[in-house]
């Protein structure tokens, strides 16, 4: 059952060995020469699943790899129980929504150490478990880069986010995302990202 199509895939609710799962997959695009096309489509295919798999040995929580096909240009993964943050972030009291920040940051944090690059940080790439994890999801546009430029351009994107889906918690929500940020990162390391998130909103 198809349940989002985007821009660079199509992802599927659909039963795996009995166990519920989500299929990424890359449809052909017919705008592209088809040898150019089959190369994006196969690279991202495997790049996607190496990085979650960094993302998750940092200790942010990704969805589970089941299965590469290549020659479908398709992932399986496990499907992640929960709601997005973008759902729930507005009904929290004020100390649940500080809380959910901090530890968003801290997980932003953990990848930035690691020079992963999300590269779509906003609160619909984020599924709140019933246990209370922050699990992150669509790692399409991911990439690695230790450099301040990218990671800047990381949280400028999910202080995006907020103003637009959360406007009314906005600055506190990601003053606390920063705080989270900084405890991961440390103090030096998060105001040089803050500093360059404000050279790119200039």
């Amino acid at each position: 059952m198809l349940i989002k199509k985007g821009a660079e895939a199509s992802l599927y609710l659909e039963k795996w060995h009995n166990r519920k799962v989500i299929l990424k997959r890359r449809l052909p695009k017919k705008y592209r020469v088809y040898e150019l096309d089959e190369e994006i489509r196969s690279y991202r295919t495997i790049h996607e699943p190496q990085i979650i798999q960094r993302a998750k040995k940092a200790g942010v929580p990704t969805p589970t790899i089941l299965m590469v096909d290549l020659a479908e240009a398709t992932i399986v993964m496990e499907f992640i129980n929960g709601k997005q943050i973008k759902q729930v972030l507005d009904d929290f009291s004020s100390e649940e929504r500080c809380r959910l920040c901090c530890l968003i940051g801290k997980l932003i944090g953990r990848l930035h150490n690691c020079g992963i690059i999300h590269g779509d940080l906003t609160t619909s790439n984020m599924i709140l478990t019933p246990d209370g994890r922050v699990v992150f999801v669509d790692f399409g546009l991911s990439e690695h880069s230790p450099e301040l430029e990218a990671m800047g351009v990381d949280l400028h994107l999910m202080k995006r986010a907020f103003q637009s889906a959360h406007y009314k918690h906005a600055k506190t929500s990601f003053g606390m995302v920063m705080k989270g940020y900084a405890e991961a990162r440390g103090t030096e390391a998060a105001k040089n990202v803050i500093k360059r998130v404000m050279e790119i909103e200039k």
